[in-house]
């Protein structure tokens, strides 16, 4: 076996989940070696907790979705919900040999799975220890425009950063945003102001996510005024969109405009329903490892000086108050080599083209 399926499969089980004796966990893979599948196992056997498993696939997962139902749906939700309020954590690993595989089936048959969905999702994360991270097939490779094994790699010393040494700066960054008011974000195309006021930041140091590195929050809903310009691809319901770009009145998108020929099908997105149109999410993304874009949000809103505004649902953590079934973390890179660019809290200059400027802080700037 890989060495590095054992170094993963302990830092999910040991870190990021922190499973203790006799604590039930799911372990979710969709696509993943088997062998990734037995060093899970056995690791969890090694801290005296039960493993559980499930097995996906995403070209089966399209064809159950190319013909979505109210009631398939709310039947499997109500399945898996079961399922889910019997454990104490749950690690899923993602795969995909083909990462575009639902990007032909139909945005209503979608949304109704996703809203049956969400109900699951919703107890996952308020209910249990819960850790979420992809797969490096050659798919990735290909997105991140890197040979296999570069990204296999590249992938492993992601996952496997030492998240512990960065909690300080990162609770810094915490405190610092939950003293603000007022954010104002400048950079080729964007001129963007919102408040964060009284709303809490959460720091994301190896325990959700893998990779790791942000600090989020979310905008007053109402607050947001002004043009954003992501300069990041993204990648939603298999569906690759570049030039993005959203113009906000009074917390909603009045315009949204994207390259390509694809601004029909983002307003289709955000027409999904009403809080689509709002944002959920307002992070700050700093993996000092993490420098491009490669179509991938677990990977892409940790980029080293990004920030990412998130279209839709907002976490119940840092809660605004929108709800809605879409949450698409859309990102803006200010690093000097995309452009350079200012974050301003309460009108001080908090962060220049990728770069904290308070002491505290110096260890997010990779």
């Amino acid at each position: 076996m890989d060495p590095r399926y054992q170094q993963l499969a302990r830092q999910l089980v040991r870190y990021s989940t922190s499973l203790k004796r006799g604590e039930r966990v799911l372990l979710d893979l969709v696509e993943t070696p088997e062998e990734m599948g037995v060093a899970l196992i056995r690791e969890v056997r090694a801290v005296k907790a039960e493993p559980f498993l499930r097995l996906g696939s995403s070209r089966l997962g399209r064809e159950l979705l190319m013909g979505a139902s109210e009631d398939q749906y709310q039947l499997t939700a109500k399945h898996l919900l079961n399922e889910m309020r019997d454990m104490d954590a749950y690690i899923a690993i993602r795969g995909a040999h083909n990462t575009n595989e639902t990007s032909d089936v139909p945005s209503q048959r979608m949304g109704v799975a996703m809203k049956h969905m969400r109900k699951v999702q919703d107890h996952r994360v308020k209910k249990t220890k819960w850790c979420v991270l992809r797969w490096p097939h050659a798919a990735m490779a290909q997105q991140a425009e890197m040979s296999t094994e570069a990204f296999e790699d590249f992938y492993f010393k992601a996952c496997l950063l030492d998240y512990k040494a960065l909690l300080p700066a990162m609770n810094a960054l915490k405190k610092a945003m939950e003293k603000t008011d007022e954010v104002h974000i400048i950079d080729k195309g964007t001129d963007l102001k919102f408040s964060i006021k009284e709303i809490p930041a959460i720091v994301c140091g190896g325990n959700y996510n893998i990779p790791d590195g942000e600090v989020f929050t979310a905008p007053v809903k109402d607050s947001v005024e002004g043009v954003i310009a992501y300069n990041a691809p993204t990648i939603y319901r298999g569906i690759s969109f570049d030039g993005i770009t959203l113009t906000f009145e009074k917390g909603k998108i009045v315009k949204a405009v994207a390259a390509g020929g694809k601004t029909r099908a983002l307003n289709k997105i955000l027409d999904t329903d009403k809080g689509a149109r709002f944002v959920g999410e307002f992070a700050i993304g700093f993996h000092p490892l993490i420098r491009e874009p490669m179509r991938d949000i677990l990977f892409d809103e940790k980029i080293a000086g990004s920030f990412h505004f998130t279209p839709g649902q907002a976490y119940e953590e840092a809660d605004n108050g929108n709800r809605s079934s879409v949450h698409w973390d859309m990102v803006s890179i200010q690093r000097k080599d995309y452009g350079g660019g200012e974050i301003y809290f309460d009108g001080k200059l908090f962060r220049k083209d990728g770069k904290f400027l308070m002491k505290s802080l110096e260890k997010l700037n990779g």
